[in-house]
Order: structure tokens, then sequence, then C-alpha cells
């Protein structure tokens, strides 16, 4: 396992972090410690997880997720130390956390204190926004003027980010949290939160999660230059495009107990007709040389210039030695030149 260090925060984490989004949902206690003896073995010491998984969200599954894995953490005390733990506050609209309310000072303490004791932890490394309180371009938004920038009041914004930090910085000095980071961000958010960090002397955002792999790279090359350029980690979510990529949903096939079988809150927005195209295309490709497609990916966005770590999520132990494995791969010219024309072909096909 290689390691690479979490922007400017100093932390050693793993190239491979375990997301855990199924767990409570689609995986039980026993597939969740399963896959931690899994992951660890290969060097994993990187754990993400949210507030308001499992997923798809809803009221029944909120918190199980941070539950589960705070009662493998309560048999493995002694591992807690060797890990970097990463959680996210819920942002608005989901009627069942917080009344769908936005992100703010009351509603961050009392995030930070219910996953606190769900994952029976004194301490989150590495606690996260999952989106702002804005409308941003992502979950399937990123379409031309589907998200109408002029109607943002960036004051008000503005003046939120800055209540949020302030109370961030109270949670790390009450040594609740270690650091910070964003998750579905803009260029412009990130802007924000470095020039008030910076100018109120409060915490610095050490990281931020998006949407990217080969189905959707809008993130290259603009958001990783200034994720490079600024020391903050960029930890790609979704590789796979929610599992479409292996080729599992291809024709319509729904396989039992798949994630695409269940309700999705925002739609299967990446099942198109150019999806498709650009899935069956992919899968030859990594069959022409004798890869799951899968582990193409995996191994394609692990050698993205300013990649620090990538989040794989696995439903199965199976699958997730095959994820692991992908890391282990050197990608050879002709197959790099191989996706550069893939992605020239399929550009933005959801």
């Amino acid at each position: 396992m290689q390691y690479t260090t979490l922007g400017s925060s100093g932390l050693r984490v793993s190239r491979v972090c375990l997301g855990t989004m199924t767990w409570g949902q689609q995986n039980t206690q026993a597939d969740a410690d399963a896959q931690l003896a899994l992951a660890l073995d290969a060097g994993v010491n990187f754990i993400d997880t949210a507030e308001m998984y499992a997923i798809p969200p809803r009221p029944e599954t909120y918190g199980a997720t941070e539950q589960i894995i705070g009662n493998w953490l309560s048999r493995n005390s002694a591992k807690r130390e060797q890990l970097v733990l990463a959680t996210k506050i819920a942002g608005n609209g989901l009627a069942h956390i917080r009344d769908g309310s936005d992100i703010s000072p009351q509603s961050l303490v009392a995030a930070v204190d219910g996953s606190l004791k769900r994952l029976q932890t004194d301490y989150i490394d590495v606690y996260q926004l999952h989106w702002p309180n804005r409308r941003s371009p992502h979950f399937g938004r990123h379409a031309v003027n589907q998200v109408r920038f002029s109607e943002t009041d960036s004051i008000a914004q503005q003046a939120e980010m800055l209540a949020i930090l302030e109370t961030l910085g109270k949670l790390v000095q009450a040594g609740k949290i270690r650091y910070c980071g964003l998750s579905n961000e803009t260029p412009w958010g990130i802007s924000q939160y470095l020039k008030l960090s910076a100018q109120h002397n409060l915490p610095r955002m050490v990281s931020i999660q998006n949407e990217f792999g080969p189905l959707h790279t809008k993130d290259w090359p603009y958001l990783i230059e200034q994720c490079q350029h600024e020391n903050i980690a960029y930890l790609p979510w979704s590789p796979l495009a929610g599992g479409a990529l292996t080729g599992k949903y291809l024709d319509g096939q729904r396989p039992a107990a798949s994630r695409w079988t269940l309700v999705q809150r925002n739609g299967l927005f990446r099942d198109t007709p150019e999806s498709n195209a650009a899935i069956r295309a992919f899968c030859e490709l990594a069959a022409a040389h004798q890869l799951s497609a899968a582990q193409l990916a995996l191994a394609w966005v692990n050698q993205v210039d300013g990649v620090s770590s990538t989040i794989i999520g696995a439903t199965s132990t199976s699958q997730l030695a095959e994820n692991l494995a992908a890391f282990e791969l050197t990608l050879s010219h002709e197959l790099l030149a191989g996706v550069t024309e893939f992605l020239r072909q399929h550009s933005l096909p959801f």
C-alpha cells in the first residue's frame, strides 16, 4: 500500500480510502467487520463515513453506518490511533435530518456530538461538510445553466461560511475534531473558505471529496489544479459511477440487491444512453488488456496527477479484494492512451 499526506494536515493516509455507505443497508455488521479486516490487512488506514449513511438516505438507516463502525471500534479500540477516521455533516434538504435545515453553528455542534456517540470515539480525524448550503453543480446538476450562479447571494454565503469556520474552530479547540474538509464543493467555495481561514485565523480545509472517474471528469483540470497548489487533498468518490462502470447495469440489467434496485434520492441520473455506450466501450477496452472494468477505472483514477486517495466501496469482500488489487497496477502507455481516446469519444456522458 502506498501512502500520502492529507493536504496540509500532516496526516499520512493510504492511497485507498474505504468508503462505508452500504453498511447498514446492503451490508450487515458482520459484512462490515469482514471488509475492515480485509482492508486493514492490505494496509488501508483511511475510513470515510457520514452521519446520513446508509445510502440511500432514509430515516430508518440514519446513523446506521457510524453505529456499525462504532461497534467495531468498541471491540478494536487499540486500533483507533492507527486509523484516520473521516465523517461528514449532512447539508440541507433531508427532512429527517434536522428538518432539512442548512449547516449552521448549532447543527454542527449537534452533528459532531451525535457522530462521536455513534462512532464510540473521543475524536474525529477529519470532519467534512457533505455539501454546501447553496445549490451546487453536483449530484448530476452540472449541465449548463442547471444551477443559476447569478441567483446566489455571495455575501450571505460568505457570512455562513465564516460562522461555520468559527464553530469548527471551537470544535477543534475542544478536541472533538482534528481537521476539517469539504465535499461536493466548487473552486469558488474552496477559495472562500481558504480566504476566511487566513483572514480570521481559523481552521484550514485540508481535503475535498468530489465525484470523479472515467465517466465524470468535470473537476479536471481547474478544481484539481487549485487543490494541488493550495495543498488540499483531492479525494474522488464514486470512481465507478455508482457501480455502473463495471457493466453490471448494461441493457437494463438490475442484479438482485444491487444499488440500482434501491430507491434513489436523486434518481438514476447516470443511467443515460450515452453512459451505456461509454460503459460498453470502457468494458471492451479493459477486457482487451485482461483487466476488469473496475480495476482499470480505479487504477486510472489512482494515477491522475493531483489525486490523493480514492474512496472505494464494496458490498462483498470479493469485490473489495478486486478493487484493492487495482491499486497495485501500473498501466502501460498503450492502455493510458486508450483511456485518453475513450475520454475524447465519451465526454460527460451523464
